[in-house]
Order: structure tokens, then sequence, then C-alpha cells
């Protein structure tokens, strides 16, 4: 029998997970700017360039293994669900392993990795030289990077928003303090900003290693024989496959959305970056909405309850249409001051004026698409949100190679724009579908 949750309790819930969520994304980005911030105050031009360089060696590293938050979120949600005690430890357990054999991989491949990107991106020997520096600092983090991926989501399917939120808080916190020491009070100089995110990294995993102690009860469940079995970790891995395709596909369109606007030169260049960074900003508010339909479609799942699905599916939606409609004003109202907060070269403002009105457009039109990524993670829809990110990659590039000639860089922003639009009319297309399997199959068969 399904457990009915009115909609007033139900939304104070997804409040409950979203607000800390909004919260920690909105620190995210400020671990590159602190590094970026310290060094331009301190180094040269060639350093900023080299911790611009390394920072995005890691966002191109460590954005493919996202998995392993997002596939320990949706399992451990839906075990949360099922109130399947042994379930959750055992999938944080295989989680933590697989974030382990990955950094030994990581430790394994740096030098190919380091060098095989570098040669495709065209900078100076000198700020290739200290990017590697950087990169090879700061790779010895890798364990604790990748550990507390797979924390956050098992945090996040436990219905925790607040464990993850604390821990970015405290990543954050003593990068600022580490890195600011290593950099002005060592002889390290500019290098210290990676000895100071080692630090901040490892330091965030000991909290999360000392929030988990609340979960004694849950974690004493743990079943190492029939945790390491192959016909158990096979569900986790055949869920994170899918899910590392799905990064491989992110990674085509952003990545090539820079890539493309640099043939155009630095100015579209300069103008691109702004625009994708200000459409983050909206993301940051939908990405707390999502991690709650995260969390709680899959422990709606697992408690195979179709009405307090539907409900939750309702609210979401509410709030998204909240966020984009008050995103859309924002931009409309301000959208050439928040570039001039960015910038205040005048080739780049003006040349931005050409691109506002697809801030304008964006927000209403793609946050189904944030959503749906939630809600179908929750629900452990594997092969779903593959071949979903494959069809919009896909579109994605077929657009832009079709218009390029007649509309020139503002074929990237519709190529962009069609990307966001396949992807939420087939997942809206594949809910129903979807939901109907709550009742009829393991959730786990999804992946």
């Amino acid at each position: 029998m399904s457990v009915t949750y009115p909609l007033k309790g139900l939304n104070k819930e997804v409040l409950r997970l979203a607000v800390p969520s909004i919260l920690a994304s909105i620190t995210i980005p400020l671990v590159g700017m602190v590094d970026t911030a310290i060094v331009g105050h301190i180094s040269d031009a060639t350093a900023i360039g080299g911790i611009a360089v390394g920072t995005m060696l890691f966002d191109l590293l460590y954005w493919n293994f996202g998995f392993l938050r997002v596939g320990t979120g949706g399992m451990t949600a839906q075990a949360y669900g099922r109130k399947d005690k042994k379930a959750m430890s055992d999938i944080l357990a295989q989680s933590l392993g697989m974030s382990f054999s990955a950094s030994l991989l990581i430790w394994a491949l740096q030098w190919v990795f380091v060098n095989v990107v570098l040669f495709f991106v065209p900078c100076s020997a000198e700020v290739a030289s200290f990017a590697r520096s950087y990169f090879f600092v700061r790779i010895w983090a890798a364990p604790a990077t990748l550990s507390l991926l797979a924390l956050k989501g098992w945090f996040i399917g436990m219905q925790n928003t607040v464990a993850p939120m604390v821990c970015d808080l405290v990543v954050n916190v003593v990068n600022v303090i580490a890195s600011y020491l290593f950099a002005v009070k060592t002889p390290l100089g500019a290098l210290g900003v990676a000895h100071g995110t080692v630090v901040a990294q490892y330091t965030g995993l000991l909290v999360a290693a000392i929030l988990l102690c609340k979960y004694g009860d849950t974690l004493r469940a743990l079943d190492w024989k029939h945790c390491i079995r192959w016909s158990e970790m096979r569900k986790l891995f055949a869920l994170n496959g899918n899910l590392f395709v799905r990064s491989l596909c992110f990674m085509v369109v952003y990545v090539g959305f820079t890539t493309i606007a640099a043939k155009y030169g630095d100015t579209e260049l300069a103008v691109s970056s702004i625009m994708m960074k200000l459409l983050m900003l909206y993301s940051y508010f939908l990405d707390g909405f999502a991690y709650a339909g995260e969390a709680l479609a899959g422990r709606f799942f697992g408690e195979k309850n179709r009405t307090a699905l539907r409900s939750l599916v309702k609210i979401l939606f509410l709030w998204a249409l909240v966020i984009g409609v008050v995103s859309t004003f924002a931009y409309a109202a301000g959208g050439e001051w928040m570039v001039r907060l960015m910038t205040n070269d005048s080739g780049i403002i003006g040349c931005s004026r050409r691109y506002l009105f697809w801030l304008v457009l964006m927000p209403l039109l793609s946050c189904a698409a944030f959503l749906w990524d939630g809600i179908y993670i929750g629900a452990t829809a594997g092969k779903e949100v593959r071949n979903c990110m494959i069809w919009a990659a896909l579109s994605f590039i077929i657009v832009y190679f079709a218009l390029e000639k007649v509309f020139m860089v503002q074929a990237l922003y519709i190529a962009y724009f069609v990307h966001l639009v396949v992807r939420t009319v087939y997942m809206t297309l594949k809910w129903k579908p979807m939901e109907q399997r709550i009742e009829t199959l393991e959730t786990t068969e999804n992946v």
C-alpha cells in the first residue's frame, strides 16, 4: 500500500532538500576563482594562464567521473525507499571502492593524460609548463575528490543534502585559507594554490567521514562478502557505465561550444564564455531542485509509490516554472548589466548585445531538461539518460554544421538551444512508460 504525502508536506520536503543543494552549488565556482584571484595578485600572466589551463584539465578529468555521485545517489535513494539498510551500506562501499580504483588509474595515466590534452591546447610553452606543475601537484587529491563525489551522492540518496553542503563549504573555506598561506607565506609561490587545493579536498573527506558517524546503524549492516559479489556490483557498474557515456556527451556539447566559439576570434570566445557563465547562474537554482527530485524520486521508486511520485513531479515543475519566469525577467531587465559586471571591455560588451536574447529565451524552455535529469537519475534510468544525451549531442553537432554557413556564430547558440529542447522532449515522451515501471519491475532493472 502506497503512503500518501500531502502536497504541502511534500513541498516542504522538496525545499528541505533543495535549499542546501542550491547553497552548495553556488559555492562550487569559488575554488577556481579563488586560485585565480590569489595568483593574479602575486604573479604574472603566465601563472594565471597556467592556473586556467590546469583547472581546465581537472574539469575535463573529473567531469567524466560525475557518475560516482549521480549513480550512487539514485541507487541509495531507492534502497532508502525500500528501507534496505544492507543495500544502502553495500552501495556506499562499492562506490568508495570504485572511487579508489579510479584514482589509482588516474595516477597511473596522469602523464599520458596531461600531455595528450596539452598537445591540443594552443598555449605558450611557459603556460603549458606551469599547467603541468599545477596538475602534478593537485592530482594527489584524486582519491579525496572522487571519494567525496561518492559520499555526497550517498548522502543525497539518504535524503540528506545538508551534509554535502557542509562538505562543499569546508572545502571552499579551507581552500581559500590554505591556498593563500601556501602561495603567499611559503617559497612555493603561485604553485602553492595547488597544494592548498589538495589540503582542502582531504579536509573535506575527513569532514564527510565524521558526518558518516550519524549512520552507524546503517553501516553496521554492511556484508563485505555479499558486497563484492559480481552479481551485486554489476548493477552499479551497469548504471555508471551508462552515466559515463552521458558525461562524455555533455563534454561534447560544452567543450564543443567553447572550442567552436574560439575559431571566430578572441572577442567571440570571450562573449561565448560569459554567456555560458550567465546561463549557468539559473542552473544552480534548478540543480538544487534536480537533486531534491533525484533523492525523492529514488525514494518513491523504492517504495513503489506512484501517487507520491506524480505529486513530486508536479511540485518540481511548478518550482521550475517559478525559477524560469524569474530568470527570464532578470535576464531581460539586466542582461547587459550582468555582462558589464564580468568585463569592462567595450568590444566584448558591444558584441554580447547580439546574443542577449538567448539569455531571455533559454530559462523557460530548458528548465525541464535539468529537472528530468534528476528525476530519471533517481529512477536509476541509466539507459534513458544515456540515449537522451546521445541524441542531444548529435543534434548539437548536426544543427551547428547545417546552419554554420548561414548564421555563423548564431548557429552555435541555435545548436545549444536545440540540444536542450531535444533533452526536454525526449525525457517528457519517455516519462509515462518510465512511471509505469514503478510497480511492475525491480527498480535496479532500469539501469
